[in-house]
């Protein structure tokens, strides 16, 4: 089960860092971490909490819920609601490739935008359903 994960986690980089419309949110090299050093630019994208659980009926199949997170300075949520967009585009329905095992397919289901509280970063959210099979 952790192969699929770890092999899903580096699909979704990497759709990510060679998309145009990201690195033009995000710069060039994007800027999308796991562990976001504590200098990091604004704006910038993390890979956030990511779950597994068995796809019933199907052997080798796992359905994961991926959550990825925005977190900008931009006075309002313009620049976070933009790169959500982006992220929305480059991954729903994407055809990602993964060593080892199969994607049936990554899906959109929700995204979300808010202050933090100090007031002056916003946040934004964006959660995909993937599905996998071992080959």
């Amino acid at each position: 089960m952790t192969n699929a994960q770890w092999e899903l986690q580096k699909a979704v980089y990497q759709a990510l860092a060679a998309d145009a419309a990201i690195k033009a949110e995000v710069g060039e090299p994007a800027r999308i971490f796991d562990d976001p050093p504590p200098d990091a630019i604004f704006p910038y994208l993390t890979l956030g909490e990511a779950r597994a659980t068995d796809w019933k009926g199907v052997d080798g199949g796992l359905e994961h819920d991926l959550r990825l997170y925005v977190f900008s300075r931009y006075a309002g949520r313009r620049e976070v609601k933009r790169i959500l967009s982006a992220v929305y585009d480059a991954l729903h329905e994407a055809a990602l490739t993964l060593s080892g095992h199969d994607l049936v397919n990554i899906r959109f289901v929700f995204a979300d935008a808010f202050r933090r509280t100090d007031g002056e970063t916003y946040q934004g959210v964006a959660r995909f359903r993937a599905v996998t099979m071992s080959q």
